[in-house]
């Protein structure tokens, strides 16, 4: 695709919400009266909005978007790209953030052993995508050799961090899954087998998830009384976690496609497949909730969305202003009426007004990643990508929060396990937190859903 990296823009003003709370406020120091719920509450009313639930998707959004910006930060140190720089240093903002997450936990000393190991662990990934690009085999096996280190020390970290609440022997496990994905994914990418990267980096994405829900559920029974004595794993945490797993990597998929696209790559159709397979399994979730027709509607309403932001590229590609003027008319439009299709399906327990604020904030972020990535601020793109990534926990907790008042009963804690998982996966090491696991606690069958039909941008 022939364009002009250094093509004008037309400058998009939006108020920007506080996206990101700081962490060491957020885990331990829930705002007061934030969770005012009385004991009985506690007890007969699922509710998404708890310290335990707030605490699981704050780590399943940091370390999901960590496996998200290695991945992504490997192909570009693969492919030598512009962005390399960008990329990483919001993988390393990631890591801060995530240290602060630990010391508002441990303490400052933890923190830092915490914020050591994990850096250690990006290095090592860095050597490896160094040493493939010397074709260096020694070197390779040295950062393989080096990450068998890191997760034999990082298992103990946590082992001693929750009192033995996590096991080392099974965190190792789940810690080489994790290696094995990124590996695998950057792997692929260098190989050309592009469908087989993306669907490792959507393994690496969904395996942090699990981390998340086995760490939070270690944290909440190590300090009770932080945590109002709230638990981080139930049916209705479970599905806010899935929502903001989901909705998340669409952001993060949808960010990378536009590059691919603008920039004529060879992985653009693999990514394009990847955000559309993402599109299947929210649909999944909402036919979950409300049945085969609605979410076929959403299925309908959501892949045309993708399909307005494609054109936007293509536009931008082409240089035609009217075009992208068209692509976000039709995305007002989008807004609008995915809006009223929430509202209706919650019975007016989300507001269309206050939804398509929202989701004008998500085109905005979105388009200004896109626009900033075109124009060569990279800086300013990638602060865009995590915004928009962290931006998609928002709405993942209204709309579970929604579900669950609606349908109380399918949320109630009787299916809940009762032993305490030790290899802070949330379940066994391999599992890879299927839609139709997470969902159990509102129906025993998912309903089929159908394959949607991709837009593709054309190449020129």
């Amino acid at each position: 695709m022939n364009t002009e990296k250094n093509m004008k823009k037309k400058v998009i003003d939006w108020k920007k919400g506080l996206l990101i709370v700081p962490l060491s406020f957020s885990l331990l120091i829930p705002t007061a009266g934030a969770f005012a719920h009385d004991g009985e509450n506690h007890m007969d009313k699922p509710t998404v909005e708890t310290p335990g639930a707030d605490l699981r998707a704050d780590l399943g959004h940091l370390l999901s978007e960590h496996a998200y910006l290695a991945v992504e930060t490997m192909r570009k140190g693969a492919e030598g790209s512009a962005d390399f720089e960008a990329s990483a240093g919001a993988l390393s903002e990631n890591t801060e953030d995530l240290t602060a997450a630990i010391t508002s936990v441990y303490g400052e000393e933890a923190g830092a052993e915490f914020n050591k190991i994990w850096s250690n662990h990006i290095g090592f990934f860095v050597d490896y995508v160094k040493a493939t690009g010397n074709e260096d085999e020694d070197a390779k096996q040295k950062a393989l050799d080096n990450l068998d280190g890191y997760k034999e020390d990082f298992s103990m970290f946590l082992e001693n961090a929750t009192g033995e609440r996590l096991q080392a022997e099974t965190l190792s496990e789940g810690l080489q899954a994790h290696i094995n994905q990124l590996i695998g994914a950057f792997d692929s990418y260098v190989d050309g087998d592009y469908d087989m990267a993306y669907e490792k980096e959507r393994e690496a994405i969904a395996h942090m998830q699990m981390v998340a829900k086995g760490f939070s559920g270690a944290i909440t029974d190590q300090f009770p009384d932080k945590f109002e004595n709230t638990k981080a794993v139930t049916p209705a945490s479970d599905l806010r976690a899935t929502l903001g797993h989901l909705l998340s990597e669409h952001a993060g998929l949808a960010m990378m496609t536009m590059q691919n696209g603008i920039d004529g790559s060879e992985d653009f159709d693999a990514s394009a497949a990847a955000l559309s397979e993402n599109t299947d399994d929210l649909a999944a979730a909402i036919t979950s909730v409300y049945g085969e027709e609605a979410g076929n509607q959403f299925k309908e309403m959501w892949s045309g969305h993708i399909g307005n932001f494609v054109e936007y590229v293509q536009a931008t590609g082409a240089e035609d202003e009217e075009a992208k003027e068209a692509a976000m008319k039709a995305l007002e439009n989008y807004r609008a009426d995915f809006s009223s299709f929430l509202e209706t399906a919650t019975e007016e327990r989300l507001e269309a007004g206050a939804l398509s604020e929202g989701l004008q904030e998500h085109v905005n972020q979105l388009i200004s990643a896109f626009d900033n990535y075109t124009m060569e601020d990279y800086d300013a793109a990638y602060d865009s990508v995590r915004e928009a990534y962290a931006h998609m926990y928002m709405p993942a907790k209204g709309l579970s929060g929604a579900f669950v008042d609606q349908f109380p009963d399918k949320f109630a804690m009787d299916a809940m396990p009762t032993d305490m998982p030790k290899t802070g996966m949330g379940g066994t090491a391999e599992q890879q937190m299927p839609i139709e696991w997470i969902l159990a606690a509102i129906l025993a069958t998912m309903a089929a859903t159908g394959v949607i039909v991709r837009r593709k941008m054309q190449k020129s």
